[in-house]
């Protein structure tokens, strides 16, 4: 274990060597290259006595969607997790308190510099990888995964305070496979869940700088059932056909997904909700060092039913936060990101 996991969560006390403020800008640049659901980017950033702040923006939550705001939590962990990686850049330990005060619930963490220590290979890799991290909503190229891959991933997973749990032959796979085509039904079905997706949703052309591009979608939205494609089926934001603007011209045909995850926490709590999203970003910016991308399905997860109804059919001791799908595939072009001024305020 490495003294960056060492040190997240801990309440610390003390100054420490000060934010270099020049560096701020790059720093939050780091951290914001962190997945977030619908790129919605529910974060801000704040700099205050000598420290760096990660607030959540709840102006940017779901309402039908994400009532809770678990997701929204889940992609503000992982800015966390981007703002840790972006101490080491500067070549310091990141000190982190998780939740510091209960009478400000918008601030989730605040992370002060340790001491100096230059970054490790490992994250000078995952550092390299931030730029080119995607989710991946294309298929798969039918490529296998490097070796050695998964059980790097569920390490990742476990120092982070989380678990990922492999699904492994075909009777789960087809539980789970259920599961999401039922839950991305139900969700087509709701006429504000279909209203939220398609405001979060870019058309060709769009200059906005969050939201979903059409570039990121697929350009064909397949109708997958059961275990045969290896491929859990994907949201459809626009009902009946895919929006996305293809390669070529033409949809990209591909394999099916070498690896299928379910990402837990051991409770359900906002503090587990912000542990998963760093073990996620973490786990996937490991996964694109080796040039291997995911894909997440988020909907049986907004339902807090069919939620419990994933660990009970699957057998998961912990609470299910992600489904993902590892494989190889071309490069897609990176999501755009707000401009730095957008989401960083200065005590």
């Amino acid at each position: 274990m490495t003294e960056i996991e060492q040190m997240t969560g801990a309440q610390l006390r003390g100054d420490g060597p000060p934010i270099p403020l020049r560096q701020v800008a790059a720093m939050v640049e780091i951290a914001a290259r962190a997945p977030s659901v619908h790129n919605t980017q529910p974060w801000r950033f704040r700099v205050a006595d000598n420290a760096l702040e990660v607030r959540a923006d709840r102006t940017r939550r779901l309402a039908a969607v994400d009532p809770a705001g678990r997701e929204m939590l889940i992609s503000c962990g992982g800015a966390v997790y981007g703002l840790r990686l972006a101490a080491r850049w500067l070549g310091y330990l990141p000190l982190v308190s998780m939740l510091p005060d209960p009478q400000q619930p918008e601030l989730l963490a605040r992370l002060r510099l340790g001491r100096r220590e230059p970054p490790t290979p490992v994250e000078r890799d995952l550092l390299a990888a931030v730029p080119h991290r995607h989710t991946q909503r294309e298929p798969f190229s039918g490529d296998q995964l490097p070796p050695g891959l998964l059980p790097g991933l569920q390490h990742d997973a476990i120092a982070e305070g989380a678990a990922l749990a492999l699904i492994h032959g075909a009777g789960e796979y087809q539980r789970l496979a259920e599961l999401v085509a039922a839950a991305g039904r139900w969700q087509q079905r709701d006429r504000l869940v279909r209203g939220e997706l398609a405001r979060w949703t870019r058309l060709p052309g769009s200059v906005a700088r969050d939201g979903i591009p059409a570039r990121a979608l697929p350009a064909r939205v397949p109708r997958l059932r059961g275990t045969a494609t290896g491929r859990l089926a994907p949201r459809d934001f626009s009902p009946g056909a895919g929006s996305g603007e293809p390669a070529g011209g033409e949809a990209v045909s591909g394999g099916p997904a070498p690896a299928t995850a379910v990402l837990m926490t051991g409770g359900d709590t906002p503090a587990d909700w912000l542990r998963a999203g760093q073990a996620l970003h973490r786990l996937l910016l490991h996964a694109a060092t080796r040039w291997v991308s995911a894909s997440m399905n988020t909907e049986p997860l907004e339902s807090p039913a069919l939620r419990a109804l994933i660990g009970a059919r699957l057998g998961l001791r912990g609470a299910p936060q992600a489904v993902l799908q590892f494989g190889t595939s071309r490069i897609a072009p990176a999501t755009p990101r707000r401009p730095v001024g957008e989401v960083l305020s200065w005590a």
